[in-house]
């Protein structure tokens, strides 16, 4: 069973080397002149206006909620899609049901307008 296995553990374990080799090289190697430049925060390449403290509207968190649950809709359909014909009528049935409880979120959200964005 483990050889199986061998070529995912494999392959887990060379690009967790490489990741954590190319982090340390690039924290061992690399430029460390702080200037005071550097050391102001920014937000989107501009400084920072305005007050720091402020509170986001609701429907930035909603969004972000639809679009995780969403986003792992598409993760569960392309390996559904390829293996479509050796799931049979049940595969079948099960993702039917998935997409109706998604379509029933997607409703839900909108009917509550968290897909306006309105200020």
């Amino acid at each position: 069973m483990f050889s199986a296995y061998f070529p995912v553990f494999l392959m887990l374990g060379v690009a967790l080397l490489v990741a954590l080799g190319v982090f340390g090289l690039t924290t061992v190697l690399g430029p460390k002149n702080m200037t005071a430049e550097k050391a102001i925060p920014y937000e989107s390449g501009s400084e920072t206006t305005g007050a720091s403290h402020i509170r986001l509207s609701i429907k930035f968190y909603l969004t972000a909620i639809l679009f995780v649950v969403f986003d792992i809709e598409a993760v569960f359909l392309y390996p559904w899609a390829s293996l479509f014909t050796e799931l049979g009528l049940l595969g079948f049935a099960e993702m039917v049901l998935f997409l109706v409880v998604l379509g029933i979120t997607l409703v839900y959200a909108w009917r509550k307008g968290a897909l306006e964005w309105e200020s």
